[in-house]
């Protein structure tokens, strides 16, 4: 049941694409600013507190549906599952950007390309070569796919129902609205933060793992334990530079915005990022998932032989 809920909502996500604004996400996310104003005096305990609150309800919930269903009859258990998966991960939250900008730089439509990296980063992209705004795709890309995928699938896996795909998908949400903040400045979301760098412990590595398998191995291998720490964030630099050592490409490196140049380490091996590997990099993301989806085929087999 596990592999073809993965399936059919990849699959139903393909045909239908969900936005990250959709109508549930953006009532938990008035949850979350409720329980903030009301929680929030500043200290790591309410943090926690309001971490719990908003994570455990739907967890349990949709456990408790699961097993509800499944007594009634597999099939509804399998249709509840694909919906929350259907909500939760897919390739279409950041595949659509990304398809964009190809493009439009293989049009040679750079203002098109420079404005919709914009839109999906968030970052200045005005002064961007046609280079640096690959290699920004590339990367957003690679940390969007573990995000949307390989992260949200691991946990489903690995937790009863779609308890760890809500799990990993809301506390992500509540780090990019609580755990994301300095601390000196408010230790309310030290929690979320902490939460959610332990659920990207182990996931983050198996992807890491995933892109080596399916690329050059010896040089993201490499990349991975020579240059993942020089980056800020120690996880997106394990998936950065194990992605960027499978595709021989170089990723990070400074780039020229906001009239000034931002300094960035070095990722990578070979080639500088160009259009032509942004096909490249879709075609490492898609074959790393077939490879999940494989080990999650032999692990079924193997448990229904036990």
């Amino acid at each position: 049941m596990t592999l073809l809920s993965l399936i059919f909502a990849l699959g139903l996500e393909q045909i239908r694409p969900l936005g990250n604004r959709n109508r549930v996400w953006l009532l938990f996310i008035r949850y979350a600013n409720h329980l903030e104003r009301n929680l929030n005096a500043g200290s790591n305990r309410h943090g926690v507190f309001a971490w719990l609150i908003a994570i455990l309800p739907p967890m349990l919930l949709s456990v408790a549906v699961y097993y509800g269903l499944r007594a009634l009859s597999p099939v509804l258990a399998l249709l509840w599952n694909v919906f929350v998966l259907y909500l939760t991960m897919g390739f279409r939250h950041f595949s659509s950007a990304f398809s964009e900008i190809s493009l439009a730089l293989a049009e040679g439509r750079e203002l098109d390309a420079r404005q919709a990296l914009s839109r999906w980063t968030g970052q200045p992209s005005s002064e961007l070569s046609v280079n640096e705004i690959a290699r920004l795709a590339i990367e957003q890309g690679v940390m969007d796919s573990y995000r949307f995928v390989f992260g949200t699938m691991f946990w489903f896996v690995l937790l009863p129902g779609p308890s760890g795909a809500l799990l990993y998908r809301l506390s992500q949400m509540l780090y990019q609205k609580w755990g994301s903040r300095p601390l000196t400045e408010d230790r309310f979301g030290q929690f979320a933060d902490r939460a959610a760098t332990w659920l990207d412990w182990l996931p983050v590595r198996l992807t890491a793992a995933s892109f080596a398998v399916m690329g050059d191995f010896e040089d993201a291998v490499y990349c991975w334990r020579s240059q993942a720490r020089a980056w800020g964030d120690y996880a997106n630099g394990i998936l950065l530079a194990s992605a960027a050592g499978a595709l021989g490409i170089r990723l990070g490196d400074p780039l020229k915005q906001d009239y000034t140049v931002k300094f960035r380490p070095e990722l990578g091996l070979g080639d500088e990022a160009d259009p032509n590997y942004l096909r490249s990099a879709v075609g490492l993301i898609w074959r790393s998932a077939l490879l999940w989806l494989l080990v999650i085929l032999l692990m079924s087999v193997a448990s229904l032989l036990g």
